[in-house]
């Protein structure tokens, strides 16, 4: 029998996006029917089939941005949206410039209202990875690549 595989460590996570954007949808109906209950008869139907479709929408939205916007560093990787780097291939945290640099991720560029966090690999690229919070995630990257040294 072999022993079962220790999970690794999360060190810093961020979703991406929250669910409770799902409710705008339904509370912006609630107050529509509400405000037309004032000039005479309530269409609840027709509120209720567009507080559906907007929900929908919305939750399509932001399942979209918790999987393309995610953010995790465990022992092992760096999960950026939809690509994942090993964390064993990060050499250190960038120093210099980094003009040029691609984003982890597989986007044009970092995504809006995240900061770039210059990361130096084992190949002499430098890479950007980025979170809304980044001193936090240079604190626990910085924290990963300790251990990694030891």
């Amino acid at each position: 029998m072999t022993p079962a595989a220790t999970p690794a460590r999360t060190r810093y996570a961020e979703p991406g996006s929250t669910w409770w954007p799902v409710l705008w949808a339904p509370v912006f109906c609630a107050v529509g029917a509400g405000v037309e209950a004032l000039s005479g008869p309530v269409h609840v139907v027709a509120w209720i089939g567009i507080a559906v479709v907007l929900t929908a929408m919305t939750a399509g939205w932001v399942k979209a941005r918790r999987r393309v916007c995610a953010v995790e560093l465990t022992d092992d990787v760096l999960r950026q949206g939809e690509q994942e780097l090993p964390v064993a291939r990060i050499a250190g945290l960038h120093d210099g410039d980094a003009l040029g640099a691609r984003p982890l991720g597989g986007g044009p560029t970092v995504p809006r209202k995240t900061a770039e966090i210059p990361l130096d690999l084992d190949d002499g690229t430098v890479v950007l990875a980025w979170a809304r919070h980044p001193e936090p995630m240079r604190a626990a990257l910085s924290s990963v690549l300790r251990t990694e040294d030891v």
